[in-house]
């Protein structure tokens, strides 16, 4: 076992794990955070994307371990107060969603887009988003989402 800290969704975090645990494993089992979900274990889907300093990583690939001491943002920590961050807001408004399984991870690849190409052109959005597979949309909701969030955020800072 190795003893980890993180800080979670602004909360820190100490785990003792066996040095193979994936970083998806410990926050859906270890800590409840079912929000991050896991489809394919292979980082072709996305589904499993939380912020890690900032930037969206695959969680299903990565182990916890090289994690420590980072500060990771799911699903559940987007939300301040009850009020959706901009870009959930912007996937409810622009109805980027069918079954919802991708969501969490399509968001948090679209909070990183934004903060990286904070207006970005359509076809910067679908190139972003290769990394990330809906089998139910056809993608064109959550592209207009993401560029109303992408909005929200640049008129939110």
């Amino acid at each position: 076992m190795i003893k980890i800290t993180l800080t979670i969704n602004g909360r820190e975090v100490s785990a003792a794990i066996e040095p193979n645990t994936l970083l998806a494993g410990l926050l859906r089992e270890g800590l409840a955070l079912t929000g991050t979900h896991v489809a394919c274990d292979t980082s072709q889907c996305g589904a499993c994307s939380v912020l890690l300093d900032g930037r969206s990583v695959k969680s299903c690939t990565m182990l916890a371990a090289e994690a420590d001491g980072a500060d990771i943002v799911t699903i559940e920590g987007l939300a301040t107060d009850g009020v959706l961050h901009p870009m959930q807001a912007a996937f409810h408004q622009e109805h980027g969603l069918q079954c919802g399984f991708c969501t969490p991870g399509m968001v948090i690849s679209a909070i990183d887009l934004a903060n990286t190409i904070p207006d970005p052109t359509e076809a910067e959005i679908r190139a972003w988003l290769k990394g990330n597979i809906c089998r139910c949309t056809g993608y064109q909701n959550i592209v207009k989402a993401i560029n109303t969030g992408a909005a929200a955020m640049r008129s939110a800072s």
